[in-house]
């Protein structure tokens, strides 16, 4: 995740790291060898664990410094809503700052199953599960559904969740090309017939801000027998005719087997759930290890995403907010000569190629009063490093005016527009 910087002087390294066992080797050795962040403190280029002292969701302040976000998943701008933070507060005073358990022993108050039903409803499904982190659906969820005898298809720009949950399940995956039908199809057909198959994909892509082609992929998953999970950790409060997600989006909720989503975006909070059939669910619920042995979600947490699913429901003109708010965006963007991708949602990336030229763009950005999130490899592929912006329902157009302005100048400056 971090860049080569290639024009300078090479590190001093100690070889072999610090030993403390004689001649056997050791595993610190290339902790001690790893000086690539410290490179990039050193010339100013690190972006990574930024100090904010201050925000109010919109705007943050860094070394006493006021920042637009454009780095944010606070999509609908629910984090510092007075009734998400009422909610929580009330829930604190009631049941205390944790659980100190699992839900499976001594952590499931009825605040977890209160929330479950509502989610489940909201997607449309029988039954659901909420979890302490949406990485820990994907990862538990995937590893107690598929194993070694199994296969698992994957989109190859999924989420890093889905990925090691493949990896953690030992199920044999194949990748398709991105958003690519036809390279799905193919595999699909050339894949061994006697083995059960797993289908996952993003629904709105985390990089590139663009759609899964829903209708294309449950088609050809139901010719060739494949179950189909859908992360929409991106999807909710964004996608569908009330913020439902992807499936609602494509009117094709029953024929989705699985809809997982996280909290930590449009919910306001953090965690994570699962939703599906209600036997599905229950199996769920006594095999995922990262549920069982994962303490249970925080009461002012489960509250205050409760609330924002209220919010949520009750308040649909901050989704249309949200997206309009994309579309000026967008549109400003493009006509400015920046490349946008294929994005069609509130995610927009700013793809540049060069990863040098990013941080150096991220970094006068910054300096000007703009956050963005300098993306590199592996995290997208080589020769397509790109600044991740996205964006809110809260978010006003001077704000958004402002930043256009500054993509103008900075964008002129290191020759990336005309």
């Amino acid at each position: 995740m971090f860049i080569e910087f290639k024009d300078v002087a090479k590190q001093k390294i100690i070889a072999g790291g610090k030993r403390y066992f004689g001649t056997f080797p050791d595993v610190f050795t290339k902790m001690y060898a790893f000086t690539r962040a410290k490179t990039a403190r050193a010339l100013g280029y690190y972006p990574y664990f930024p100090n904010i002292e201050a925000s109010d969701a919109t705007v943050v302040t860094i070394d006493g410094q006021k920042k637009i976000m454009l780095g944010s998943n606070n999509y609908l701008g629910l984090t510092n809503h007075p009734e998400v933070v009422e909610a929580g507060v009330n829930a604190l005073c009631q049941y205390g700052a944790g659980l100190t358990g699992s839900r499976f022993l001594n952590g499931n108050l009825i605040l977890h199953e209160k929330l479950e039903h509502k989610l489940a409803a909201f997607v449309g499904k029988e039954s659901a599960l909420v979890f302490s982190t949406g990485f820990g659906v994907n990862l538990g969820v995937i590893a107690a559904t598929v194993g070694s005898s199994d296969l698992l298809f994957s989109d190859e720009y999924n989420h890093a969740s889905i990925v090691d949950g493949s990896r953690f399940s030992r199920v044999k995956v194949v990748k398709f090309k991105h958003n690519d039908m036809a390279d799905l199809e193919r595999k699909m057909k050339a894949a061994e017939p006697d083995r059960a198959r797993f289908l996952v994909s993003d629904g709105i892509f985390s990089m590139e801000g663009d759609i899964v082609p829903l209708p294309e992929l449950v088609r050809i998953a139901h010719k060739f027998g494949a179950r189909v999970m859908i992360d929409d950790a991106h999807s909710l409060g964004v996608l569908g005719p009330r913020g439902n997600g992807t499936a609602a989006h494509f009117g094709l909720t029953k024929k989705v087997d699985l809809i997982m989503g996280t909290f930590s975006k449009s919910l306001a909070g953090v965690g994570g759930f699962i939703a599906g059939d209600e036997p599905v669910i229950d199996y769920l619920k006594h095999h995922t290890r990262t549920m069982i042995f994962t303490a249970a979600l925080p009461p002012a947490n489960v509250a205050t995403v409760s609330k924002a699913l209220d919010i949520i429901i009750d308040e649909p003109e901050r989704r249309e907010q949200l997206m309009d708010n994309a579309r000026y965006m967008r549109e400003n963007l493009q006509s400015l000569g920046y490349n946008t991708g294929n994005s069609s949602t509130p995610i927009i990336p700013i793809i540049i190629g060069s990863e040098m030229k990013t941080f150096q763009v991220w970094k006068d950005l910054l300096a000007a009063g703009v956050y963005t999130n300098p993306i590199i490899p592996n995290a997208v592929p080589r020769g397509r490093s790109l600044l991740r912006t996205s964006y809110m329902a809260t978010h006003t157009k001077d704000q958004l005016d402002f930043c256009l302005e500054k993509f103008q100048k900075i964008g002129k400056k290191h020759r990336i527009i005309s």
